[in-house]
């Protein structure tokens, strides 16, 4: 990972030169919690403009990165960064808690996150990675390994939105996916066991042929539904 990351850098920097403002990698992999299989490398790249030309140059680098199974990097400009905390408060906080500075300034130290559409962000990305969930379920709730595989998908997208979910509702907000589910738990009221048994299965701790994977996903889909109720039922702003 941190020879990839290397690799990324020189070449963003040997691109862009001194229109490049700041690279700094978030998500899993600055967390800690990255998962080779399942985890993206998740980069942000600011430069000082983002114009047709900028795309252009970047073309080959993203490429390559995608290539390697990773998503492009989040191309912004520094103006945007400063502009647009307001429509990505999810992604802005998870950026300032977890972050590592590749190259350039920290552009996320000092920022302020205007939260005055968090709620219904987080509302709305619940509700939408749950019904891009049981879409995809349609087709494949025939085949218990590929239900397995796409409760693994999701789960942990499912425990990053309970973590916002709790913030909001000023509910604190820990790191780990197994501590979140712990405080969703006793703060939502659901039941983590099924989303602990889905985690399991991602990370390998027990076999796909210890779970019913029809009951677990109709129990899961259940347990996000009350975080979806409880967010909902959050005074908004």
């Amino acid at each position: 990972m941190e020879r990839l990351l290397t690799q990324l850098t020189e070449r963003l920097t040997g691109t862009f030169g001194t229109r490049l403002v700041s690279v700094i990698l978030y998500g899993s992999a600055a967390s800690g919690e990255y998962d080779g299989e399942f985890s993206d490398l998740n980069v942000l790249c600011v430069l000082s403009r983002v114009t047709t030309t900028e795309l252009k140059d970047s073309e080959p680098v993203f490429r390559w990165w995608r290539q390697l199974g990773h998503p492009a990097p989040l191309l912004l400009s520094e103006e945007e960064v400063r502009s647009s905390t307001d429509c990505f408060a999810i992604e802005f906080h998870d950026i300032r808690e977890h972050r590592k500075v590749l190259a350039g300034i920290d552009v996320i130290e000092g920022l302020e996150i205007d939260n005055s559409f968090y709620r219904a962000q987080v509302e709305y990305e619940l509700r939408a990675k749950l019904l891009r969930l049981r879409q995809k379920a349609a087709g494949v709730l025939h085949d218990r390994d590929m239900l397995c595989r796409l409760l693994a998908d999701s789960v942990s997208t499912f425990c990053m939105l309970f973590r916002h979910a709790l913030r909001i509702a000023g509910h604190p907000t820990p790191i780990t996916r197994t501590a979140i589910l712990d405080e969703a738990e006793r703060r939502f009221g659901i039941d983590q066991a099924p989303l602990a048994k889905v985690l399991a299965l991602r990370e390998k701790r027990v076999s796909p042929k210890s779970a019913n994977p029809v009951d677990l996903f109709e129990s899961y889909l259940a347990q996000i539904g009350k975080v979806i109720t409880a967010v909902d039922r959050i005074e908004k702003q």
